[in-house]
């Protein structure tokens, strides 16, 4: 039998991490899963409010997802994607369906990096430009244009990779770049800014603006009334592709089928992965407009993957839509937010006067913590590693002492558990929360 000794033996021996500096992490071996909760060898459970990386939306280990992958396994495991397959069709038809209208194709590709790297290749091709706008707080994946277009610290040590994109600032009501003192003014003032630089880094040069609809890891951002609308409007103006990222914010994480969907806005292409499926096997993809599809009629697409459109991971994304629909976890993702987590959140903020602000939607919030909540000061500064980073590690501490798995970024903490979770398992990661923040609150100066 596995033991935790063998598998650590072999992950420090053998396995090269993500994002890591590879001797100074110790992973916890993980023994299983099931809903909302994981465990280790010692079979101490964790309630799993960071949804692994934010990923799984339909819960760990759900029995008509595992079965729709033996089944097909048995079936066909693999073909190549020239050749058409029942699940591969299936799979894209049922993501068109519940897309906005006028997208209605899909090409599929193993995650959300690739998705966006296809997504900034078909715009370019399709205008005959090469610039890509995108925010400064943002993560698009780390491939090499999209690590290019990501915002966040990741890009740094990156560079120079890709050419052609452009960083702006997107809207953030609590810390506005644009001096802005309401949600109205935030969203005037972001659309001002973003449409001079479109002006003065030349519309006829700008291929695509790219953004995510809800920023995720950076902040949960959630647009201001009327930015989204206001960025579809600029790029009408210019001819500009509009790339909704939606690799973390789709697939009911913000209680709709794709976030977009809030505001009535249809971009050109919307990139996915992550929720599709629960990342039980590896999907994403990009969701085509006609007309950029129409494009590509008689041109070739320069772009593909040996295993674009996989059919066990078709097969796992059909089965996770029907299961979406006959189980109404988008409609459950949506009352969670309205009438739990957002209001309990809130309650919370009150207790502590570590916390600065709280917001989301669906399933999809983020506690920001500070020490000074008039001054609105970082409990941690931006990017903070090391002795700096201490206030948060030991916030996620106690979480972790107390069985709640947090998602921790900078100074946030991110409430984001599976879109299956019940009530009762939302109160009870909040109220570990809740007494984690005293640990928050130790370091606030006012």
């Amino acid at each position: 039998m596995t033991s935790d000794s063998q598998v650590r033996a072999d992950d420090r021996a053998h396995v090269f991490h993500s994002w890591s500096a590879q001797g100074l992490i110790d992973p916890l071996p993980i023994k299983g899963a099931s809903g909302s909760w994981f465990w280790d060898y010692d079979d101490r459970r964790y309630l799993d409010f960071s949804s692994q990386l934010v990923n799984i939306n339909i819960g760990h280990q759900h029995p008509r997802l595992v079965a729709a992958i033996q089944e097909q396994a048995a079936t066909l495991c693999t073909i190549q994607p020239a050749f058409a397959n029942d699940k591969r069709g299936e799979a894209a038809r049922m993501i068109a369906e519940v897309a906005p209208e006028g997208l209605n194709k899909v090409f599929f590709t193993n995650g959300g990096a690739e998705a966006n790297e296809n997504a900034i290749r078909m715009a370019r091709l399709h205008t005959g430009r090469h610039k890509v706008l995108s925010t400064y707080r943002s993560y698009h994946g780390s491939t090499a244009t999209a690590i290019t277009a990501t915002g966040d610290p990741r890009r740094w040590p990156n560079e120079p990779v890709a050419v052609g994109v452009v960083h702006f600032w997107g809207p953030y009501p609590y810390r506005s770049p644009f001096h802005s003192d309401s949600a109205e003014q935030e969203a005037e003032r972001a659309l001002a800014h973003l449409r001079d630089t479109v002006v003065f880094e030349g519309p006829g040069t700008i291929a695509a603006i790219l953004i995510e609809t809800v920023v995720g890891t950076n902040g949960i951002l959630v647009p201001p009334p009327g930015y989204l609308a206001g960025v579809r409007a600029i790029c009408d103006e210019f001819g500009i592709v509009l790339i909704a990222d939606e690799v973390m914010a789709g697939f009911g994480r913000c209680g709709e089928w794709f976030a977009v969907d809030r505001w009535g806005v249809v971009p050109d292409l919307i990139t996915f992965a992550k929720g599709v499926n629960s990342g039980y096997l590896p999907l994403g993809g990009v969701i085509i407009s006609e007309a950029i599809a129409e494009t590509f009629r008689e041109r070739p697409f320069p772009g593909g993957l040996t295993y674009s459109g996989h059919p066990l991971a078709c097969a796992s994304a059909v089965a996770s839509m029907q299961i979406f629909k006959e189980e109404g976890v988008v409609e459950h993702a949506r009352m969670l937010g309205e009438d739990v987590i957002g209001p309990e959140l809130a309650a919370i903020a009150e207790r502590h006067p570590s916390v600065g602000e709280v917001r989301g939607l669906g399933v999809f919030w983020a506690v920001e913590l500070v020490t000074d909540r008039a001054a609105r000061t970082p409990l941690v500064p931006f990017n903070a590693i090391g002795p700096a980073a201490a206030p948060m590690a030991a916030v996620a501490a106690a979480c972790k002492e107390r069985g709640l798995w947090p998602f921790t970024h900078f100074n946030r903490i991110h409430v984001v558990p599976p879109c299956t979770i019940s009530v009762d398992e939302v109160r009870q990661g909040l109220a570990i929360l809740d007494e984690a923040l005293t640990v928050a609150d130790g370091y606030t100066t006012t």
